[in-house]
């Protein structure tokens, strides 16, 4: 069987929190209005879901509390990342009743894609057929909507999902590289094709390039020079084609060498409360490289300020040594945040990142270090490491967390930086 013969899903939940919160209050998402925020944020908190129904009545995914009409009525609702991902796996739990984990990628905690090429001959259902069996399938147990994108590569089902589907009263959507040609080469927004970015769009903008259609007909030696090798990424998916397979995926071993954290603060901040945070984050990311049991020789801190009242600033430094151990790490990044960071305008973003990441047994230091204290620091932090692990990273906390500006304690009990919920 050759590629082109494959039949794959995307399957999404549609706003998926907003709709697990109206699922558990018994309400139906497409006559709800609500929509899923962190109202103790302020007015701008950003909307984490909006239900259907506020869609509907123009109201944007992704928007802030402040950007919603007042003549609309709605509930707010907190999020409970915890509830989520029950939700998620129970839905995966349907899956896996139907079809084999290893024909499944889970692509976030709201969409998958399923190979289900073998699996249509096995139920007696055409790709319409199977796929409506299992949408009902989530809607009858989790009382969950769901969209289906269908597709001959795994490229083209995320299409169908994202373009397609929309505009279909059975939430689903076909794609093969005939039609994928035929009905969206002239498409626009170009950003609405999953992988061009507004940066991409902006750069094909200036060779006069808007649609698919301009990058399948547009020289290849111009698009090489303009994106290098991601022009052939562009070049395929220009024309539907996708060679990628979900076994590809699976034994894909990632190259990342950076490991980063950021985050939103609830208000703004001042120089040196925001400082306060920063050495939280240091510290909370020194124990995950130690936890991953890798090490880094380069530190970066970028601060965000009020709603665009002044621009990111940044800064970074490669260290003379390689550690995880947040003693050694934190001088430079104090260093960074003093030399980089405004400190007259109000705080409301940060973030850290170490680069250069690498194994642990490559860890070295210079002539000045005193090992002894070294191990006796390395102990101490494993140890935390494993009393976090036995009883919550909220079973030991250094003095500075009780400070009233500081986010750790609240932050230990987030999930992906949102709440849990009970």
């Amino acid at each position: 069987m050759t590629k082109k013969d494959r039949t794959y899903y995307c399957i999404d939940m549609k706003t998926f929190y907003a709709s697990v919160e109206c699922a558990e209050r018994g309400l139906n998402p497409f006559d709800t209005n609500l929509v899923v925020a962190d109202e103790t944020r302020g007015e701008n908190a950003l909307c984490l879901a909006i239900s259907p129904k506020m869609k509907s009545q123009g109201v944007k995914n992704r928007c802030r509390l402040s950007d919603i009409p007042k003549s609309i009525k709605y509930m707010i609702v907190p999020p409970r990342m915890k509830l989520y991902i029950d939700y998620a796996a129970d839905i995966y739990g349907i899956y896996i009743k139907y079809i084999n984990p290893k024909d499944i990628h889970v692509y976030s905690i709201d969409e998958s894609f399923i190979d289900v090429t073998d699996y249509l001959p096995l139920f007696k259902k055409d790709k319409f057929e199977f796929a409506k069996f299992l949408i009902d399938k989530i809607a009858i147990n989790k009382r969950i909507p769901s969209t289906c994108g269908i597709g001959t590569n795994l490229y083209l089902a995320k299409i169908a999902l994202d373009i397609t589907a929309k505009k279909s009263k059975e939430h689903m959507g076909y794609l093969n590289e005939n039609l994928f040609i035929e009905t969206l080469w002239d498409h626009r927004p170009i950003t609405d094709f999953w992988g061009i970015s507004t940066g991409t769009k902006e750069r094909l903008a200036k060779i006069g390039i808007y649609d698919m259609r301009g990058i399948a007909n547009m020289s290849t030696d111009t698009l090489y020079r303009i994106f290098g090798i991601n022009a052939e990424i562009l070049i395929d998916h220009a024309w539907g084609r996708e060679s990628c397979l979900i076994e590809d995926i699976k034994a894909y071993k990632s190259k990342s060498k950076s490991v980063s954290f950021s985050q939103i603060l609830s208000r703004d901040y001042s120089f040196d409360e925001a400082k306060t945070v920063l050495r939280e984050m240091i510290q909370n990311g020194c124990y995950e490289l130690m936890r991953r049991h890798v090490i880094t020789n380069h530190v970066e801190v970028w601060v965000g300020y009020t709603f665009g009242s002044h621009q990111v600033t940044k800064g970074s430094s490669r260290m003379t040594i390689c550690t995880a151990l947040s003693s050694k790490i934190l001088p430079y990044a104090l260093d960074i945040y003093e030399k980089t960071t405004d400190r007259t305008t109000p705080i409301r973003q940060i973030g850290i990142a170490f680069d250069g990441i690498m194994d642990e047994c490559q860890e070295g230091y210079d002539l000045f270090s005193d090992w002894d204290e070294i191990e006796k620091e390395k102990k101490r932090e494993s140890a935390i490491i494993e009393i976090y692990k036995k009883y919550g990273k909220n079973a030991i906390l250094r003095g500075t967390s009780y400070f009233d500006e500081s986010t750790q304690r609240e932050r230990n009990s987030f999930i992906g930086g949102h709440r849990a919920g009970e």
